[in-house]
């Protein structure tokens, strides 16, 4: 799922770097016993650090596998947790995905002259608000508005209701498509793990800034 912004953000960052970053950050003295979970978190980071937000992962079937695999490790450690309260509402910035749509636009950008950069989620529980974004530094823009409907414990609904794409001093109104449904498998103060009605995944962390429009 993508959002755009007018924002100034900075060049395509070097994700293989930041998620070694945040996979030390979770392990921060590594003398000392590991729970399950952070144990399945880092071998998870581990896996996709090098996957470029997954397009290395496309032709690579036997590393989908393992990080598959590693999703759901992590999904076994939370499957009787509530993960569609508070927490859940943030600026998610994406680490890996399976989604066609998300990889085709991060890989095809410079044929328009541009690159991607950060990839969101923006979530807000209380005002039932989802918008995917996707930026194109400095100044552009892609973002699809959604509302949400939290459905269970780790189910939440949604229903795209229109996109935009932005670019500096001008915008350009697209239709809403589509429905569905995600579900975050995996929740903590670092990183989160969601599976969707497409059998899709997504491995995100919390941005160190809030996206608005």
């Amino acid at each position: 799922m993508a959002t755009y912004a007018c924002l100034s953000l900075p060049a395509t960052p070097n994700f293989q770097r930041k998620i070694t970053n945040l996979t030390r950050s979770s392990l921060t003295d590594q003398s000392q016993p590991q729970s399950a979970s952070q144990t399945a978190k880092r071998n998870l980071l581990r896996l996709i650090s090098d996957q470029n937000r997954g397009l290395k992962t496309q032709s690579d079937p036997q590393k989908l596998s393992q990080i598959i695999e590693a999703v759901d490790s992590l999904a076994a450690i939370g499957r009787d947790t509530v993960t569609t309260g508070e927490s859940l509402s943030a600026t998610w910035r994406l680490l890996w995905t399976t989604e066609k749509e998300q990889l085709f636009i991060i890989k095809n950008a410079p044929f328009f002259g541009t690159a991607a950069g950060d990839v969101l989620q923006v979530i807000d529980v209380e005002k039932k608000t989802l918008n995917n974004v996707i930026t194109f530094p400095p100044d552009g823009v892609f973002f699809v508005r959604s509302d949400i409907q939290v459905a269970s414990a780790q189910r939440v609904n949604f229903q795209f209701t229109s996109a935009v794409l932005r670019g500096k001093g001008w915008e350009f109104p697209l239709p809403p498509f589509g429905q569905g449904w995600f579900e975050t498998v995996y929740i903590d103060d670092e990183i989160r793990v969601v599976k969707d009605i497409r059998d899709d995944y997504l491995v995100v962390e919390r941005a160190p800034y809030s996206w608005t429009e």
